[in-house]
């Protein structure tokens, strides 16, 4: 497959796909999910392999692409800047055109957007973004299918996407790469976004590249913006990359912990996510990332379930 081949799709932020196609994704999803619990066999992908790329370490990244790839029988490499030219002297443009000649999938966690989109201008195969300082689309997924599990399917495992409309989700916290990609996630499918950050910290729109302003609205008061929420989520303070920044944010955040009055404003039923690690005390309190409310550990598993199933799609096209 050549650069420009309208048969090859890269996944490098949300909006890379249409609302029809996430139904799709949600549904093979769950499908593989089940699959993996009850210890069948799937493994659609045999003789492809996935070159992994990190500039940016991870647990949760790494784990869950490696073990996805495999348990769908594949392959993988896994590359850091240390050990490949990608943190050396040569362009982007040139390791693309040479890794994708011998891989069938890319996985690339790094730091600008554009590093991303530039190897991917120059791939045979398709690219994924595992996380940038702009946006982390792979996490929206495995957050927005565990809301699906708990809000929106029946007895049978069938996937109800009309369970997202109209919800409101409260983002706690930084404007960041996860802010960004929830606006992008709630302008495709009918949702709404109360955003809470300190000042200096907000989400910029241009970043978060959403056409329609109704998908959110930004609160000054963090308690305001969680009220009659369906679903409260929030991020560590300090992000990869903004580690001197690290004593300031601290007492720029004080008061954009998630802890049990604040989701106390959100309704009954509503669930509290964070896409991990996370530091109790800081940006949540130990009883409510502990509590009944969190499903963080299965948000955390989703995300190797919802990637099968984005590899799946952007390797074999729509099964089933």
């Amino acid at each position: 497959m050549k650069p420009g081949d309208s048969l090859m799709r890269h996944y490098l932020q949300f909006k890379d796909l249409r609302a029809e196609e996430y139904a799709h994704l949600f549904d093979r999803a769950a499908i593989i999910k089940r699959r993996f619990k009850n210890y069948e066999k799937y493994q659609p992908l045999q003789d492809r392999t996935l070159a992994m790329i990190f500039e940016k370490a991870s647990t949760r990244t790494r784990v869950s692409f490696e073990a996805g790839m495999y348990q769908m029988g594949g392959s993988v490499v896994h590359l850091t800047t240390g050990d490949s030219q990608l943190g050396r002297a040569e362009p982007i443009e040139d390791s693309a055109r040479v890794i994708s000649r011998m891989v069938d999938i890319v996985m690339i966690r790094t730091f600008e957007q554009s590093k991303i989109e530039r190897f991917a201008a120059h791939s045979r195969v398709p690219v994924i973004n595992g996380l940038t300082n702009e946006y982390h689309p792979c996490q929206i997924l495995a957050d927005l299918f565990t809301f699906i599990e708990n809000r929106g399917m029946d007895r049978r495992g069938a996937i109800d996407m009309d369970c997202l409309k109209g919800r409101v989700v409260a983002w706690v916290g930084d404007g960041n790469n996860m802010a960004n990609t929830w606006l992008q996630a709630a302008e495709i499918l009918g949702f709404k976004v109360h955003v809470s950050t300190p000042s200096g910290y907000g989400v910029d729109p241009a970043i978060a590249g959403v056409k329609d302003a109704s998908c959110y609205r930004v609160f000054k008061d963090p308690r305001e913006a969680c009220e009659g929420a369906d679903l409260v989520t929030t991020d560590v303070w300090t992000s990869m990359g903004f580690e001197a920044e690290n004593e300031a944010r601290k007492a720029a955040f004080a008061d954009w912990c998630v802890d049990a009055a604040m989701m106390a404003r959100a309704k009954p039923d509503a669930l509290f996510m964070h896409c991990l690690p996370a530091h109790r005390g800081e940006e949540v309190s130990a009883d409510v990332i502990d509590g009944p409310q969190s499903v963080v550990w299965d948000e955390a598993e989703n995300r190797m379930h919802v990637q099968k199933a984005l590899m799946e799609y952007l390797l074999l096209g729509r099964i089933g």
